[in-house]
C-alpha cells in the first residue's frame, strides 16, 4: 500500500506540473487585469491543435513545438484582447463573463467546423516508453511535460522578475495609476500579459498532447480543474498557481486508488467549495 500511494503521489506530482502551467495563465490576466478568462482552457485546446497539425505536416515533436505553439496562440490571444476583452474591462463583472463564455463558445464551433467532433493524436518514439526507478515507474511522456512545465514557469518568473516589461506588468498589477505616473501604459500591459497567459495555456496543451487526445471541447476536460488551482493558490498569486497545481495533482491521483474511478476527481471538487467556503483568498491570495 505505501509503494501504491508513493507511486500516485509521483505520478499526480508530474500531472500537476501541467495544471500548474494551464493555470498560471488564468492567474496572470485575473492578477494583472482583474477579470477572469473563461476562455482559457480554449487557449489550451488551440495549443493542442496546432501541435497536432505540425506533427501530421512536419513531423515536429509536440513538446518540441511549443515554443512556436506559444507565439501563434500568443498572437491569438493579443489579438482577442485588443478587440474584444479590452471594450469591457470597465463594464459589469457580468458583461465580462458573457463575453469569455461567448469567446469559448465560438472557438470551440470553429475547432469543430475545421476539425470535426473525432478524437485526434499524435504518434510520438517515446509515447510507450517508462523509466524504472527502484519499485517506481515513472512514464516518458509525463516527465517530459513536467519538466516543460518547469522550464516555460521558469522563465515566466524571469520575465517577470528580471525584465522592465515584467516589472513593468507587475507595477501595473500593484497600482494601475502610480504605474501611469511612471510613464507605463497600461493598455499595453493588459494586451501582453493576456497574450502571455493564453500562450501559457497553448504551450501546456502541446505538452500533454503525447498522451492525450485533442478535439475540440476538450477544455472542459480541464477547466474546473483549472480553476480549483487558481483558488486553492489564490486569484492572481503566480506562486499559488504552481503550488496549487501540484496539490491538485496529488489529490486527484491519490484519490484515484482510494476511491471508485468514477469518484476520482470527487475530493477535488470538495477541496474547492472549502476552499471557496473557508478560505475564499486561496494559499497566496491578496
Amino acid at each position: 500500500m505505501v509503494l501504491t500511494l508513493t507511486q500516485a503521489i509521483i505520478n499526480g506530482l508530474l500531472i500537476g506540473g501541467i495544471y500548474a502551467l494551464i493555470a498560471v495563465g488564468l492567474t496572470l490576466v485575473f492578477g494583472i487585469m482583474d477579470i477572469v478568462n473563461f476562455a482559457q482552457s480554449e487557449f489550451l485546446m488551440l495549443g493542442m491543435f496546432f501541435a497536432y497539425i505540425l506533427s501530421r505536416l512536419f513531423g515536429l515533436d509536440p513538446i518540441l513545438s511549443s515554443f512556436i505553439i506559444f507565439a501563434v496562440v500568443f498572437f491569438i490571444g493579443a489579438v482577442v484582447q485588443r478587440f474584444f476583452i479590452q471594450k469591457v474591462l470597465n463594464a459589469a463583472m457580468v458583461t465580462q463573463i458573457l463575453l469569455t463564455v461567448g469567446i469559448s463558445i465560438v472557438m470551440i464551433s470553429v475547432a469543430q467546423l475545421i476539425f470535426g467532433a473525432n478524437f485526434h493524436s499524435v504518434t510520438t518514439s517515446y509515447q510507450m516508453k517508462a523509466l524504472h526507478v527502484g519499485p517506481f515507474i515513472i512514464s516518458v511522456s509525463y516527465l517530459l511535460a513536467f519538466g516543460g512545465s518547469f522550464v516555460m514557469y521558469f522563465l515566466l518568473w524571469l520575465f517577470l522578475n528580471r525584465t522592465y516589461v515584467g516589472r513593468a506588468i507587475r507595477a501595473t498589477a500593484q497600482n494601475r495609476k502610480a504605474a501611469i505616473l511612471l510613464g507605463i501604459n497600461p493598455d499595453r500591459m493588459f494586451i501582453l500579459a493576456f497574450a502571455v497567459g493564453t500562450g501559457m495555456a497553448g504551450v501546456a496543451g502541446a505538452m500533454i498532447l503525447p498522451y492525450a487526445y485533442v478535439f475540440p471541447t476538450v477544455g472542459h476536460e480541464f477547466a474546473l480543474i483549472m480553476f480549483t488551482v487558481v483558488v486553492l493558490g489564490g486569484f492572481g498569486s503566480v506562486p499559488g498557481a504552481l503550488v496549487g497545481g501540484l496539490m491538485v495533482g496529488v489529490i486527484q491521483s491519490v484519490s484515484a486508488i482510494l476511491l471508485p474511478t468514477q469518484l476520482q476527481n470527487l475530493v477535488v471538487f470538495i477541496v474547492f467549495i472549502l476552499t471557496l467556503t473557508y478560505k475564499p483568498n486561496g494559499l497566496f491570495g491578496r
